[in-house]
C-alpha cells in the first residue's frame, strides 16, 4: 500500500511517525513541506489539516503521528497497510 507523509525537517512528530514506519519495514514517500508554501497548501487542501506530519496510506487520511500511533496500538494499523 502507498504510504506518504507529510513532513518538516525539525519536527519531533514526524521523525517519531517515520522511526514507526520503518520499524514496520514500511517504504513510504517522504514530502517534506519546509519552504514550500505551495506543497505545504497542497498538503492543507489534502489532510484539511495544517500541521506536520499528516500520512496518507493508501487513499485514507490516517492523520497524525498520535493517529498513526494510535492505530499501532488498537492493532489496526497492519491491516491498513496490508490492503490492496
Amino acid at each position: 500500500m502507498k504510504t506518504i507523509i507529510y513532513s518538516s525537517d525539525y519536527c519531533p512528530f514526524c521523525m517519531r511517525a517515520k522511526q514507526l514506519l520503518q520499524h514496520k519495514g514500511v517504504q513510504f514517500e517522504e514530502i517534506n513541506v519546509d519552504g514550500k508554501p505551495d506543497i505545504r497548501a497542497q498538503m492543507i487542501e489534502r489532510a484539511g489539516i495544517h500541521t506536520v506530519p499528516q500520512i496518507f496510506i493508501g487513499e485514507t487520511h490516517v492523520g497524525g503521528c498520535d493517529d498513526l500511533f494510535a492505530l499501532e496500538r488498537a492493532g489496526k494499523l497492519d491491516n491498513l497497510l496490508n490492503q490492496e
